[in-house]
């Protein structure tokens, strides 16, 4: 496998109640890390989006941060990063997130994972990168999100090719691998800030 990879991890600002979530992120940033990849996530150094950070430098990875100024002191902007870029929006944030990644991965979180999650398998559906999404299910965490999708398949406002766009998996290892092995067949190219 190459070690020339980018993810980006979409996660929780907190912790949330189960140290599993907080062990998926570990495994995650070590998995990056040990592989010689780099992280592209949100900043931050609270939460899960704290712990992948740390578990990918602790590791060898680079990581990348980006986060928006008015987020900056609200999630503690993480100044250990190889690279911290400070933008003006969250839209600034999200391009960039999704131009300096090869693939992207959501863990445990809130409303902005959900948000960035269903943004970047969007632009997927449109064309504008061909990049593989995906989400790692942990604890059962996304169980109902998955089956809410599949349900709207079922009432016929998505369809199957549209579920296809992402893949899902429990363990860190060989949901990560198979991102990175459909990411290689695809090679990075798009230019997300100038099509959106």
């Amino acid at each position: 496998m190459t070690s020339n990879f980018s993810i980006c991890v979409y996660c929780g600002s907190r912790p949330g109640e189960r140290p599993e979530f907080s062990e998926a992120a570990r495994a995650v940033g070590r998995w990056i890390g040990e592989r010689g990849g780099q992280l592209v996530y949100g900043g931050g150094r609270t939460g899960l989006m704290g712990t992948v950070a740390e578990a990918t430098r602790q590791a060898g990875g680079r990581v990348v941060g980006i986060i928006p100024k008015a987020l900056v002191d609200k999630e503690l902007a993480n100044p250990l990063c190889d690279e911290l870029h400070v933008v003006d929006t969250m839209h600034e944030r999200k391009a960039m997130m999704g131009e300096r990644a090869d693939a992207f991965v959501a863990l445990p979180g809130g409303i902005g994972t959900f948000e960035e999650l269903f943004e970047i398998w969007t632009w997927r559906q449109l064309g504008y990168h061909d990049k593989p999404v995906g989400i790692l299910d942990v604890s059962g965490y996304y169980a109902g999100l998955l089956e809410f999708l599949a349900h709207s398949v079922r009432e016929g406002f998505m369809g199957e090719w549209q579920m296809g766009l992402i893949r899902s998996g429990t363990e860190v290892a060989p949901l990560l691998e198979a991102l990175v092995e459909d990411a290689s067949r695809h090679p990075r190219g798009d230019k997300l800030a100038e099509v959106l």
